[in-house]
C-alpha cells in the first residue's frame, strides 16, 4: 500500500478511528464477493456513518485519483464489489442504515443504502405494507446493493423487481455534491430521468445516500401448490403454458431432481427426490374467490401437460415449508463441492423449455454437474455448476459450459443477466449481447459523469 500516512489521516479525520481499516485482514475482508473470481483487497476501507461523511469521503478519494468500489454487505454474484488493483479504496455503506420514514398514507419509505432487505420488508409488513422486491439474499444484502444491481427475487413475475418500486434518490457525484432525483409523488417528471440511469449502475455513476421506495398494500389470500413431474421437459413446457393463459401466480419456480436430492439431505427438507423436476407456485390476490378459481386453472393446467401429482399446502405451515425447500437450493448446492458456479441467464417465458433442453445438453456434453433452479415464471433460470476451481482441466469445461449457456440465452433472444449484474464476471460479454456501438455509448457516457473514470472503473462495461 502506497497510500500515504497524511491522506490517512484526512480520512481518519472524517470517519473516526475505528472506521478506516489498513490492517491485511481487514483489508481482506472486502476483497471478493460471491462470485467465482481472483479476489483483490484494497489499500484502504473506509465507513462513513453519515451521509455528510459519505459525500467528503468521496470527494476525498476522486481528489486523490484513487479507484473507489462502494460496497454495502458483499453478497452479489457478479464480481461488482471486487476492488481494483492497487491504491483502491473501498467505501462501505453498511453504517448509513437508518429507514427514516414509513408514509402509510402516501404509500412509500424512505431508507439509508445499508439498510438490510429483509428487515425493512419485516418492519413494512409489521405497518400493514408490503414491499415486495425479495432477492435470495434478502436476509443480509441491503438496499444500496439492490438498487445497484436491480435486485428481483421470487416474486419478479408479478410484482416486479427493484426498479418497479425506485421512486427516487440522492446520491454523489465524483465531486462530492449531491444530487436528487425523483419524488414522494406517484407521478414526477422533473428532470432527467437520474434514477433510471442509476438502477442497475453497479456502483459506476455514483454513491447512493437516500433512497425512496414505493410500498403496495399486502395480498387479502394466498394459496400454494408443489406440481410434481417425471419429466423435466413436462415442467417446463407447463411453465411456458401458465404465462400462455394470461395467469399471472406471484411465484413460479423450477428445481430440477439434482437440486431436490441436495436440499433433502443438506437442509433437511422432505421433498419428493424421486421427481425429475418440480414446480412451486403461488397465487394471491384481494379476494379469495379469485385467488381459488386462479389456483384451480393452475392445477388443471399441470395436470393436462403431465404432472403426476399437484400438492397443495393447507395451512400456513405448509406453505412456509414449500419456501423454505426454495430457499435452501442454492446453499444446499453450495455444499456440494468446493466451487459453485451460479448463472443467471434469462430467455423469453416460452423459451423455458428449450433453455431447460439446452443445459441438460450442455452438461452431458462437457461432462458437468449441473444443477438448474430459478425463477422459471419470469424466465430467470439459474444453471449452477458444481465442480472444484482447484482442478484446472475440470474448470476448462466449466468456463466452456458458461460461454455455452450465455450464447444459448442469447439465441434465444435473452440476456446474459436476468438479475445478478454483469460486474467484473460478465463485462466481456456486453457486446455479444448488444453491440460494439452499445458499449461505446455506455463509455461515453461513464466518461461524461467519472472523468477520471474511478468509480468501479473495472465493471459493467470496460
Amino acid at each position: 500500500m502506497t497510500i500515504s500516512q497524511a491522506l490517512i489521516k484526512e480520512y481518519l479525520k472524517i470517519t473516526g478511528s475505528s472506521q478506516v481499516l489498513t490492517e491485511d485482514a481487514d483489508r481482506l475482508a472486502y476483497s471478493y464477493d460471491a462470485a467465482v473470481l481472483t479476489p483483490i483487497a484494497p489499500a484502504l476501507v473506509v465507513a462513513p456513518a453519515t451521509a455528510e461523511q459519505l459525500g467528503r469521503v468521496v470527494k476525498l478519494t476522486y481528489d486523490n485519483d484513487l479507484p473507489m468500489t462502494i460496497r454495502g454487505s458483499g453478497t452479489n454474484l457478479s464480481g461488482a464489489v471486487i476492488p481494483e488493483p492497487g491504491d483502491s479504496v473501498v467505501i462501505l455503506t453498511n453504517r448509513l442504515n437508518k429507514i427514516l420514514e414509513i408514509n402509510q398514507e402516501d404509500l412509500y419509505a424512505v431508507i439509508e443504502p445499508g439498510v438490510i432487505t429483509g428487515l425493512f420488508a419485516e418492519t413494512v409488513a409489521k405497518e400493514g405494507l408490503f414491499y415486495p422486491p425479495d432477492p435470495g439474499s434478502l436476509t443480509v444484502s441491503t438496499l444500496g446493493g439492490n438498487v445497484a444491481l436491480n435486485a428481483g427475487g421470487l416474486r419478479g413475475l408479478k410484482y416486479g423487481v427493484t426498479k418497479d418500486y425506485l421512486m427516487g434518490l440522492e446520491f454523489f457525484d465524483y465531486k462530492g455534491d449531491l444530487v436528487k432525483t425523483g419524488s414522494r409523488t406517484v407521478k414526477c417528471v422533473t428532470g432527467y430521468n437520474l434514477g433510471g440511469l442509476m438502477i442497475s449502475s453497479e456502483g459506476t455513476l455514483g454513491v447512493f445516500s437516500k433512497i425512496i421506495l414505493k410500498l403496495i398494500p399486502p395480498p387479502k389470500a394466498s394459496e400454494a401448490m408443489m406440481a410434481i413431474y417425471d419429466d423435466v421437459n413436462k415442467a417446463s413446457e407447463t411453465v411456458a403454458a401458465i404465462i400462455a393463459n394470461h395467469i399471472l401466480p406471484c411465484t413460479l419456480e423450477f428445481i430440477d431432481q439434482k437440486c431436490l436430492k441436495l436440499v433433502s439431505a443438506h437442509a433437511n427438507v422432505a421433498l419428493p427426490i424421486e421427481a425429475a423436476a418440480i414446480l412451486l407456485i403461488e397465487v394471491d390476490g384481494a379476494h379469495k374467490a379469485g385467488v381459488e378459481e386462479d389456483a384451480n386453472k393452475n392445477k388443471e393446467i399441470c395436470g393436462k401437460i403431465g404432472a403426476k401429482s399437484v400438492i397443495v399446502a393447507q395451512n400456513p405451515e405448509e406453505k412456509d415449508k414449500i419456501w423454505t425447500a426454495r430457499r435452501n437450493v442454492l446453499p444446499s448446492l453450495a455444499r456440494a463441492k468446493p466451487t459453485t458456479v451460479l448463472e443467471d441467464a434469462t430467455v423469453p417465458r416460452s423459451k423455458i423449455p428449450a433453455m431447460v433442453s439446452e443445459v441438460s445438453r450442455i452438461a452431458a456434453k462437457l461432462n458437468l454437474e449441473i444443477g438448474l433452479f430459478g425463477h422459471a415464471g419470469d424466465g430467470n433460470l439459474h444453471p449452477t455448476i458444481m465442480c472444484d476451481r482447484r482442478n484446472l482441466e475440470e474448470f476448462k469445461r466449466v468456463e466452456a459450459a458458461v460461454d455455452e449457456i450465455f450464447d444459448v440465452a442469447i439465441k434465444l433472444q435473452g440476456t446474459l443477466s436476468g438479475e445478478h449484474g454483469v460486474g467484473q464476471a460478465k463485462a466481456k460479454w456486453m457486446v455479444k449481447e448488444t453491440n460494439q456501438a452499445t458499449v461505446e455509448f455506455s463509455k461515453n457516457l461513464r466518461r461524461a459523469i467519472d472523468p477520471k473514470y474511478l468509480f468501479n472503473a473495472s465493471k459493467k462495461v470496460i
